[in-house]
């Protein structure tokens, strides 16, 4: 079964334009992963998903976890991004959430060679085996998939 996976930060969420956002990494702050505004139509996005997922697709997210880590900043990271995912897209029913250590190789999570990855980092696209796409690329790339093209 195909697989589409979704990276958070830069992807699905700006964490990029929150205020300080580095400062608070650095400090150990997870409060940028909560505060990140959506990067696209959420309601729209939701419902690919969900037509995607009933079309036989599976869905789920592999972000990474801060560049500093300790195991509370971990856990607290972890936290701000399932209660962003349950905030901004609730009705979505992941069936894989991997939140992982930071330069983890997404590609060790491809569960099919045809697995479709969107990222905002080059490097995962590039060492993706399957489909990689930019985040501008998202609901172009989901409408054609439920298209049948």
């Amino acid at each position: 079964m195909k697989t589409i996976w979704f990276d958070m930060d830069g992807t699905l969420g700006n964490l990029y334009a929150v205020e300080g956002w580095l400062s608070m990494l650095r400090a150990y702050d997870p409060t940028p992963y909560a505060e990140a505004e959506v990067m696209l139509n959420m309601s729209l996005l939701a419902r690919y998903l969900n037509r995607l997922q009933e079309a036989g697709y599976q869905i789920g997210i592999i972000s990474w976890l801060s560049k500093c880590p300790t195991p509370e900043y971990d856990e607290a990271v972890t936290t701000a991004k399932l209660v962003w995912l349950k905030k901004h897209l609730r009705s979505v029913s992941w069936d894989a959430i991997r939140i992982v250590a930071y330069g983890t190789p997404k590609s060790a999570f491809m569960e099919n060679d045809d697995d479709i990855l969107f990222d905002d980092e080059a490097q995962n696209r590039h060492e993706w085996k399957g489909e990689a796409y930019e985040p501008n690329q998202i609901l172009e790339v989901l409408k054609r998939l439920l298209a049948g093209e």
